[in-house]
């Protein structure tokens, strides 16, 4: 994690709003940063000083009489006495005010899954926005440098238990620009990177047990957009900020390049 994305995130790391992979990031880097360690420092002694005795502002002793003075003159004193027994009334009213609150109940379980906590397939997209997010910060995007699909495939040999396929899309505007081990779902994983313009598309890349062929857009997170999708034994996650658009032709040449098809 770079200084400046760790600048910008300690106030959150403070007040324990970072999810656990950025904590562990900022904790690490913390330790050998002594400058995002003194902001830290400096965060800390500004929140005890706001705390601190002197600041607080001690209201006036008779202000709580007064209150309560003003509200017991508030309260009517002539407030009919309830009627004994339960009036067919109630009972509706109750019955109806149940019906209400278990209506709304089965909606928001059908309609909120998130209320239900994250299934596999969402705690694996916000894994891998999370790794394409880190990529970007300086030094991590790639571990092998090349436009050459003959130099980036064989570079994973040794390094993998598989063989990813590598396509260059240069001639269709999705040059091939490098690649890098990364790790999703506790196992290693190849991370092809492409280039759109100024933009860069992460294409992660493991064996698919299930053996399907299926494409699936998955909805835009935090500005990127992302596409998944599974050819010839292998399963896809394709994320970067270009436009969907983009991403979706990207991901539609990739396909037929690596269609068993097109060998």
């Amino acid at each position: 994690m770079s200084c400046k994305l760790t600048q910008r995130f300690v106030p959150g790391y403070l007040d324990g709003e970072l999810d656990l992979s950025r904590t562990i990031e900022m904790e690490t880097h913390l330790q050998v940063c002594a400058e995002c360690a003194r902001e830290l420092e400096r965060l800390q002694a500004l929140r005890a000083a706001l705390r601190h005795g002197a600041l607080a502002y001690a209201a006036p002793e008779g202000l709580r009489e007064r209150i309560q003075s003003s509200m017991r003159t508030s309260i009517p004193t002539n407030v009919p006495e309830r009627a004994s027994g339960w009036h067919p009334l109630q009972f509706l009213r109750w019955a109806g005010a149940f019906a209400v609150l278990a209506l709304c109940a089965v909606t928001a379980w059908q309609l909120l899954p998130g209320l239900r906590g994250r299934t596999s397939d969402q705690q694996l997209a916000a894994e891998i926005l999370t790794s394409h997010v880190r990529s970007l910060e300086a030094g991590h995007l790639m571990d092998v440098a090349s436009t050459d699909q003959h130099t980036v495939k064989p570079w994973f040999d040794g390094k993998l238990d598989f063989s990813p396929p590598v396509e260059d899309l240069a001639s269709d505007g999705f040059p091939l620009v490098g690649g890098r081990l990364d790790y999703l779902e506790d196992r290693e994983v190849a991370a092809l990177v492409y280039q759109r313009r100024k933009h860069f598309i992460n294409v992660f890349v493991w064996p698919d047990a299930a053996g399907s062929s299926s494409t699936q857009t998955i909805a835009p997170q935090q500005g990127y957009n992302m596409m998944r999708w599974s050819r010839a034994g292998f399963q896809f996650w394709a994320v970067s900020d270009v436009s969907a658009p983009d991403l979706a032709e990207f991901v539609r040449l990739l396909e037929t390049r690596t269609s068993p098809d097109s060998k």
